[in-house]
């Protein structure tokens, strides 16, 4: 009896503690899912900002190469042995707005090529000391788009974490996530993560050949 007893308690609390941890992991991934849904908006902002907003207020106009250089900068991997060599191309010269508003003799700006001394670049004020290629709406909106295809990513995820309570614990947490899900989630998730992805790549095919 007193063993009986005893296997019975002992079982109770083994349950008790398993519910308890199993509440922990749906808490956190609940408030996982929250900052994911949070880095998904930031990054939807970012994409309004970087992209149509930045060239709407930018002043279009021209720079005038005076000349143009490459600045190399090594990284290391993450092997302390290899480092990884790039090149920046960088623009100097004057520009002028097309509407003559502006006249900068010192502007500089990143380039996708090196230029003659004497060509004339499409380019934007964007700031005060500020300058970028100009790669007119579609680039800009491109460039807004995968900021925005970027976000289903998180967006995705965060629906996952917050609707199921999944705190990426391995297949024992997906497994459990997975019988909570509303029917159709799991395949709402995919899709908007395949969407993302796939936005992303054409994005930034459109960005390579304006």
């Amino acid at each position: 009896m007193t063993q009986a007893q005893a296997s019975s308690a002992s079982s109770g609390s083994s349950g008790s503690s398993g519910a308890s941890g199993s509440r922990r992991t749906v808490g956190l991934g609940r408030l996982i899912g929250v900052g994911l849904l949070l880095a998904g908006v930031v990054l939807l902002a970012l994409g309004a900002y970087l992209g149509p907003y930045t060239y709407a207020t930018s002043t279009p106009g021209k720079l005038t190469v005076e000349t143009c250089t490459v600045d190399y900068k090594h990284r290391s991997t993450s092997s302390s042995s290899s480092r990884k060599r790039t090149k920046t191309k960088w623009c100097y010269g004057t520009f002028t707005a097309t509407d003559g508003s502006v006249k900068d003799l010192n502007a500089e700006l990143r380039s996708d090529s090196l230029h003659q001394r004497g060509e004339e670049i499409d380019a934007l004020k964007t700031g005060e000391t500020s300058y970028q290629q100009d790669s007119g709406w579609v680039g800009s909106i491109a460039l807004g788009c995968a900021w925005w295809f970027g976000a289903l990513i998180p967006l995705a995820l965060g629906l996952l974490c917050t609707t199921t309570g999944f705190a990426f614990g391995g297949a024992s947490d997906f497994n459990r996530s997975k019988r909570a899900m509303a029917p159709g989630l799991l395949s709402t998730v995919y899709t908007l993560i395949a969407v993302g992805i796939v936005g992303i790549a054409l994005s930034f095919l459109v960005m390579f050949f304006v």
